[in-house]
C-alpha cells in the first residue's frame, strides 16, 4: 500500500513505524506542519518520502492525525486531491465535529471517509516516543457515515491491518464523544486536577500504586487537551457535576461523623466497579 500521514507526532508517527515496519513493504508519505519534523522523519526512516498536494491521489489510506480543527481545515483545502478510490480517516479524540464536516467534504471531494479514534497512546508526546507497536492489541472506534454497509468496515480493517489493532467497535459519533468523556476525559481532568493538592510536593515515601494510577495522565498536552474538552464540554461537564455531586455524599457523611452511610457509600461503589468490570 501507499500510506499517506498527516501529523508526525506520537499518534501519527506510530502509524507510520507500524506500515514501514510490517514486513509487506508499505510505502509511507509524511506530512508535518513544521517541516523540519518531516525532514527529520525522512532522515530517520519513519517515513520515505514526503505527501505532498502532487502525490496525494496515490495513497490508498490517508490517516490524518492534527487537531480535530487542523484535521478539518487539511481536509477541506485538499478535498479534490484524494483517491477517489482510496480511503481517509482521522485519528482525533473527539468525533461529532471531526465527522460531521468530514463527511461532508468526502461528499463534495468525491472520496471516503471514516472517523476513527485509536484507543492507545502515552503520556509524553512528540515523534521521538513514536513506536510501531503502539496500536498492537489495542481497540480501535470506528465511526463511518453509513451504518447499513459493513464493506466500510471490513475495508478500515484491512487498511489498518499492519497497525494490528486487537478490536474494531463501531460507534456513532454522538455515543463516542459521551462515552470518551467518561473513560477518557474525565481521568484526564480529575488527575490534571488531583496533583494541584498543596500535598503533592511532599508525597515522596507515602505513595505507591494508588497515587500513580491516579496522576499518570495529569502529565498531559494542554493545548490539546483544551480544544478536546471544550469540543465536548457538554458531555465533559455533565460528569464533572456527577462526580461532584458523589464526592459531596462521601464528604457530607465524613462531616456528619455518619459512619453508616461512609460504608454505604463506599460499599456501593465496590459493588459497582465489580458490575461494570467484574471482580
Amino acid at each position: 500500500m501507499i500510506v499517506g500521514v498527516v501529523g508526525l507526532g506520537l499518534i501519527g508517527a506510530s502509524f507510520a513505524k507500524a506500515y514501514k515496519e510490517n514486513e509487506e513493504g508499505h510505502t509511507v508519505l509524511g506530512w508535518n506542519r513544521t517541516e523540519t519534523v518531516a525532514d527529520m522523519a525522512k532522515m530517520q526512516g519513519v517515513i520515505d518520502d514526503y505527501l505532498t498536494d502532487e502525490n496525494l491521489k496515490t495513497c490508498d489510506i490517508v490517516i490524518i492525525s492534527l487537531y480535530p480543527e487542523a484535521a478539518i481545515n487539511w481536509m477541506e483545502q485538499r478535498k479534490n486531491l484524494f483517491n477517489p478510490k482510496g480511503l481517509v480517516i482521522d485519528a482525533c479524540g473527539t468525533k461529532r465535529m471531526v465527522c460531521k464536516e468530514g463527511f461532508r467534504i468526502a461528499k463534495e471531494g468525491g472520496f471516503e471517509f471514516v472517523g476513527c479514534h485509536p484507543m492507545a497512546g502515552t503520556k509524553y508526546s512528540g515523534m521521538s516516543h513514536a513506536r510501531g507497536n503502539m496500536y498492537k492489541g489495542a481497540p480501535m472506534v470506528v465511526c463511518p457515515n453509513r451504518f447499513d454497509d459493513m464493506e466500510i468496515l471490513d475495508r478500515v480493517k484491512k487498511l489498518l491491518a499492519p497497525c494490528g489493532f486487537g478490536s474494531f467497535c463501531l460507534a456513532h459519533p454522538e455515543d463516542h464523544d459521551r462515552m470518551i468523556a467518561f473513560t477518557s476525559q474525565m481521568a484526564h481532568l480529575v488527575s490534571n486536577a488531583y496533583i494541584k493538592s498543596p500535598n503533592a510536593l511532599g508525597h515522596k515515601g507515602f505513595s505507591a500504586g494508588s497515587y500513580k494510577d491516579m496522576t499518570r495522565v495529569a502529565w498531559l498536552n494542554p493545548e490539546m487537551w483544551t480544544q478536546l474538552f471544550l469540543e465536548n464540554k457538554d458531555n465533559l461537564i455533565f460528569e464533572i457535576d456527577y462526580l461532584i455531586d458523589e464526592l459531596k455524599k462521601y464528604r457530607d457523611a465524613m462531616e456528619n461523623d455518619d459512619h453508616d452511610r461512609l460504608v454505604e457509600l463506599l460499599r456501593e461503589g465496590k459493588e459497582r466497579k465489580e458490575e461494570v468490570d467484574g471482580k
